[in-house]
């Protein structure tokens, strides 16, 4: 079963155009998608209940968010992937991307065959070391065997979506410290220490 699994993912995969394998995206598409998924997990938190997914399924879902928060995982500086509503955000732009749908399913499908293949488990099912050794195998593009390179082409794409839904989201912002959209009362140049580094100073008057 997991050897008809794997082809059937494979299939897939190799079924959808190239270009529909690697995701693209506008700023302005991201933006939209970010606030859509924000607004949505907003009026799910304030119901006292989960998102709800608007394509995935609930296992896919489920799959998205715990590979994002190995891609991000909660530190002290800062919530995971899934803290940030980046599985929702992901939920929400492959959601309107419809010609990279059959690619996205079918890298979700790749990886649970793989760790079926290797654990015989699901990703999900599989221990976090396990889960490890596969994301290990295909996170690397150069050191990554000929055979996974679907699965490379998968976990490029899925990091890049983690990575904007993350600092799209309000935790992400306030990782990175950006200060912009805030009022200024009083402007009284940049930081002296940012000055330094740049090596550059108002100069006299």
């Amino acid at each position: 079963m997991a050897e008809i699994a794997r082809r059937q993912a494979l299939k897939v995969l190799t079924a959808a155009p190239v270009a529909a394998v690697a995701f693209t995206w506008t700023a302005e598409e991201a933006a939209m998608a970010a606030q859509q998924s924000q607004q949505a997990s907003a009026q799910a938190a304030a119901a006292n209940q989960p998102y709800t997914p608007r394509f995935f399924n609930a296992h896919e879902f489920a799959t998205i968010a715990a590979l994002g928060d190995m891609i991000i995982p909660k530190d002290a500086r800062s919530g995971s992937a899934s803290d940030a509503g980046a599985p929702a955000f992901i939920d929400v732009i492959v959601g309107a991307q419809t010609d990279r749908q059959t690619a996205m399913r079918g890298g979700l499908a790749w990886l649970d065959s793989e760790c079926r293949e290797r654990f015989d488990k699901t990703f999900l099912d599989c221990a976090d070391a396990d889960r490890r050794k596969v994301l290990d195998d295909i996170a690397w593009p150069k050191k990554a065997r000929p055979e996974l390179s679907h699965g490379v082409r998968f976990f490029n794409t899925m990091r890049d979506l983690v990575a904007t839904g993350f600092w799209s989201s309000k935790i992400g912002v306030e990782d990175i410290g950006y200060l912009g959209n805030r009022p200024v009362m009083e402007w009284t140049g940049a930081p002296e220490a940012v000055l330094k580094k740049l090596g550059v100073s108002y100069g006299p008057g």
